[in-house]
């Protein structure tokens, strides 16, 4: 998406400058992994060196549409490019009103990561492919039998030499289920955290 911020004026004599670096917004539904794995995004140079990137944690009991809704507001700001929004599906309980928060979004012009069943199906793909359904316990348990943590916060950083991996497992799972006509939310398992990496990361496969 092309900034909506006016260009300067162009300078009687030329100057060297540094290509202006967008501004993303992405909010977040979890308080943990989401915002940790981003930081650590965040920090890459070849992310900072063209993107800024600002993580907003979802209020207290946030939800998809509610995440969303937060998302359209900030977006009328002038200074923002882009604006994602992050969050899971849930097994076997889904997230409610999720078909509501897509359509909101796509009125606006909000991007969407969404995970099926949870953000650790993409940390899970640093690692491994995963084909067959998984219930987000599945999901959170297979995450920590292969990166070995224990609490709730993830050691970001240690990802970041696979994520181009992710991004190939996850595009093929995206293929996978396009050519079985599988329809949201069946696409169990999914995420398409791969095309945010594409936009913050324009190398990223």
């Amino acid at each position: 998406m092309p900034s909506r911020r006016t260009a300067a004026k162009g300078l009687k004599r030329t100057t060297a400058t540094r290509p202006e670096r967008k501004t993303v917004v992405i909010f977040c539904e979890g308080k943990a992994s989401e915002p940790d794995y981003i930081s650590a995004l965040k920090r890459l140079p070849a992310i900072r060196a063209n993107t800024a990137i600002n993580i907003e944690i979802a209020p207290e009991w946030g939800v998809p549409l509610e995440l969303v809704k937060c998302a359209v507001e900030r977006s009328q700001d002038d200074e923002v490019d882009e604006c994602w929004c992050v969050f899971d599906v849930e097994w076997p309980q889904n997230h409610p009103n999720l078909a509501p928060a897509i359509r909101l979004a796509e009125k606006h012009g909000i991007r969407l990561v969404i995970s099926n069943p949870c953000f650790e199906l993409w940390l899970i793909l640093h690692h491994e492919r995963r084909h067959a359904f998984m219930s987000t316990k599945d999901a959170e348990r297979r995450s920590r039998e292969l990166d070995g943590r224990e609490g709730k916060r993830l050691d970001a950083d240690r990802y970041m030499d696979r994520r181009h991996v992710a991004a190939r497992n996850a595009a093929d799972l995206a293929a996978r289920h396009q050519r079985d006509e599988t329809a949201f939310p069946h696409d169990n398992p999914s995420t398409n955290m791969h095309e945010l990496l594409k936009a913050i990361e324009p190398n990223s496969p």
